[in-house]
Order: C-alpha cells, then structure tokens, then sequence
C-alpha cells in the first residue's frame, strides 16, 4: 500500500492521503503563525493544485484537499518557496496563545521545545506511530481541554509553584492523571512513556499501556507512587492538601497541595471527570472564537470556519481584509478557528463583520459550534451521507434546541468527534443511524434514510421543544427523555 492510498497515518506534505476528492495533505506550521500575505500564498497555491478547500482541523492544523500526485509535489515546492517551515515528528502541541496569554498558568513553549529535543534525541520519531501525540497545557483562556493526546501536561499552581500535571490517553476530562512534577521531570516521564508506547508497536497508543506500566509512570522517580486520588471539590476549585511535595526530583503524588486558585485556573476538570467516572466525550469547552485580551493592551480576534471548512477564495478575501487592517499575524487554532493578531483593536469590528459577509463563524454561540461534522460523502471515500449538507440544514432549523454537542459523521469512524456525543448521526449501510450518549463507533439505535436524516432530527428538536421544563436545558432534556424515546423520534415520518 502506497502513501497515497494509506488510511489511518497523517497526511502530511511529504505523504498525501487518498480521499474521495483527491489527495490531502495536513500542514502543521512550526512557528505560531502565518503573515496575511503567506496565508494568502498559501490558498492561491490550494487553488491551483487542488479542489480548492481548505480546512483547519479540531487540533488546529491546515488541510489542502483535492490534490493529485503530481499536483500534491506542485504544491510542495510552492509551500517551500513560501518559506513555511512545516512541523513533522511526533506531535508535541501548545495552545495557540502560548506565551501570550495573560491569563495563562505558565508558558508551555519552553517545556514543548525540551520534550521535542528529547523525542529526537530518544530516537522515537521512527518507532511510534503518526497519530501519537503530546499536549503541554499552560492554561489561560484558549485551552488545550478538548484536544485528546497520548500524554498531556497541565500546567497548575501548587504552593510550591508551579508544577505539570500528568496523565495519558485522552482530552482535559477523561485523560487517566498520574503525576504532578516539575518541569523536568514531566519531561521525563513524557520520553518515559512514549517508550513503553514504542516497545509495543506503531499501531499502539497510550491507551495500550498496562496498568503495571502506569503504576511504574505515576512513580516515576519518586517513592511511593500514589495510590488513591485526593477528595477534590469542584465546586471550590482545589484539591485537598495531604503531604508536603515530595523531594525526590520534584515528583509529587497527586495528593500533594493544590489549593487556593480559582477553578478556571486548575485542571480541575480532568480529576473530577477521573474521580466520578464521568464519561461525556470531549474536554472542557473553549471556543477560539471572539476577543481575547493579551499583554500589552493588544488582542487576538478569533474568527471560525464552519465545520471546519471553507472555500480558499473566501480564506484569501478574508486575509486580505485583515492586511489592510493592520493584521501582522494570522495562527491556526485547535477548534476550527483562526486567530488574527496585530490589528488595533477598532480593527476587530470591520473585520468580524468581512468574515460573517463571507460566510465564516464570527459568533460563539453560533449553532454551527455546537455541531461536529466531516466532510462526508462526496469528499470522503468513506463517508455514506452528506455530512455538511445536513448540517446546514439542522443549524438552520433547530438553532434553539442546540445546547449540546451534535456529531454528523460520514462513516463510524467518527474523525470529526472521536469522543462521546449527545447524539451522534453516522452513515452506513442502513443508512443515516442515531446514536444517543456515545461515539460513532457505537452500534445505531435507528436508522433513516440518508436523504431523511435532518428530518429526523428535527422530529427530536420537536419533541425537546414539547417536553423540555422551564429553564432546562435542551441536553438536560435529552437525559431525561432517554434514549428509547429519542429514538423513536428519530423514526417518526
């Protein structure tokens, strides 16, 4: 099997993906941004050698769709000429005010930048697979929360500073935690783990690892590992104190104090999801879309791309509308988005009102947000419905009811949402299925036409509308219909 027909890897400039509209390549820029005048470069170069579309994906890389073989090398040579130094090797990912932000626990760069020099010089690059990942969290108002890694770092305030909580396989929420260490020990611990991750195989991931392995990785260096996670308040936003941190090369059961900080600025999330079981996909909800304030009285505007996804002639149009505007800086975001900086902040207004011209996400609390859709039939080999074609449909008719994550994918793949959903509609031979509290992986409760599935979601926003209480949430509504109900529904004519 060839690089072009791979399924499963990432496809990166160097190793184009086969989908149903031509070959895809993934760009992930090595520094935090592009000028307008290089995005602008860059989408020229998409509407050259391919369809045309460009996408910025839930991690916050940029997609080129639409490709061929000898296009895809076209287009590899003009992204070098454009001097964009692409990242490649294990993904070590911050969040894309790193350094920036206020707000902010600790800068994550200095850290990321240690843990990539170390995979290099592990010689790991070759021996784990492409999806393997690394998150290094400082906090702030963009996080990290909703982005799943093999292993995560968040920075959190302790007494004694700050230190980096650790844990593996998942996002924010569901991600089993470790450890908290300092700086150079969660370093280690990351190589650690990304060893064990390699010894058994390219196809493996955290999510593989034993809890032997755990147990070896929560102590790492330190005696005794901890056993039994603290009592945590939620509601207060600390972790209860117990023992003083321990002195053995600054790792620190997860009992040790943290206490004091606001809940905003603690992980507190992840260890409440680990304490209560909690299973709902996804990690804390951070939308790159609005103002958001920096040093220096500057300000970094968040604009969306529906479903992740836009035409490359609206992406130039909009990049030339921040140029003139006084943009220097243009950085992809995790969550779809992109985040233009530079610009005085009376600049913000026209440009927010040129993207919504456009057809860009301008507004939080815009129902295409709440609705995770891949591209679908006819883009995606996989896909067995029109994924985007029925999400417009349903933000267009059923705004009010969208209080939830809703996820239209293509095939159970489930690539746009791997996490649970409130509801999830999946293509497959049946049909368009809905799946109620789970992924895409789960079996279907009931099918519709493929034609028919916003229809069918519709007859659901009825019923929501019908039973919900006052003042309850269309998602609290949901729970309490449960999923029979739900179902039947769906099925309506």
């Amino acid at each position: 099997m060839n690089a072009f027909s791979r399924r499963g890897a990432c496809p990166a400039l160097a190793a184009p993906m086969q989908t149903g509209d031509g070959l895809l390549v993934r760009l992930n820029p090595v520094t935090g941004g592009s000028s307008p005048k290089l995005l602008i470069g860059l989408a020229e170069s998409a509407l050259r050698h391919g369809n045309g579309i460009m996408e910025v994906t839930a991690r916050g890389s940029l997609q080129i769709r639409g490709l061929t073989g000898d296009s895809a090398a076209l287009l590899a040579t003009e992204v070098d000429a454009l001097d964009i130094a692409v990242r490649t090797g294990v993904p070590v990912e911050t969040g894309p005010l790193a350094g920036i932000d206020p707000q902010e626990v600790a800068d994550p760069r200095p850290l990321a930048e240690g843990i990539r020099k170390a995979i290099d010089e592990a010689g790991l690059t070759q021996r784990l697979g492409p999806k393997v990942s690394v998150v290094v969290d400082g906090g702030g108002q963009l996080t990290m929360d909703a982005v799943t890694a093999d292993v995560r770092l968040a920075a959190t305030r302790t007494d004694a500073g700050v230190r980096w909580l650790v844990s593996v396989a998942g996002d924010g929420q569901n991600a089993k935690v470790l450890v908290l260490a300092d700086e150079d020990s969660a370093r280690d611990i990351v190589i650690a783990a990304l060893r064990m991750i390699a010894e058994k195989g390219r196809e493996a991931h955290a999510r593989d690892l034993s809890e032997r392995q755990l147990t070896s990785l929560a102590g790492w260096r330190s005696f005794p590992p901890p056993s039994v996670l603290p009592d945590i308040s939620p509601a207060r936003g600390e972790i209860a104190p117990s023992s003083p941190l321990s002195p053995i090369a600054g790792v620190a059961p997860i009992a040790d104090a943290v206490r004091g900080e606001p809940a905003a600025e603690l992980p507190i999330p992840p260890l409440a999801g680990e304490m209560s079981g909690r299973t709902e996909g996804g990690g804390k909800e951070c939308r790159p879309i609005g103002i958001f304030n920096l040093a220096t009285s500057a300000t970094a505007l968040g604009i969306g791309l529906p479903y992740g996804s836009m035409p490359a002639d609206k992406i130039i149009g909009l990049a030339q509308s921040a140029l003139t505007r006084g943009t220097t800086e243009i950085r992809l975001a995790p969550g779809r988005a992109l985040l233009f900086l530079g610009q005085p902040s009376a600049a913000n207004q026209p440009l927010q009102d040129a993207a919504a011209t456009l057809g860009f996400v301008t507004d939080a609390a815009d129902p295409r947000t709440r609705i995770a859709a891949c591209p679908g039939m006819p883009a995606c080999a996989s896909g067995r419905i029109a994924t985007r074609d029925i999400a417009e449909a349903i933000a267009a008719e059923n705004a009010d009811i969208l209080d939830f994550t809703l996820h239209i994918s293509g095939c159970a793949k489930g690539c746009a949402h791997p996490g649970k959903a409130a509801l999830t509609l999946v293509g497959g031979e049946n049909g368009a299925g809905l799946v109620v509290n789970a992924t895409a992986k789960a079996l279907p409760a009931g099918y519709r036409p493929r034609y028919d599935a916003a229809r069918g979601l519709s007859r659901v926003a009825a019923m929501i509308r019908s039973a919900r209480l006052p003042g309850e949430t269309a998602a609290a509504c949901l729970t309490r219909l449960g999923a029979a109900g739900i179902v039947e529904a769906y099925r309506q004519e």
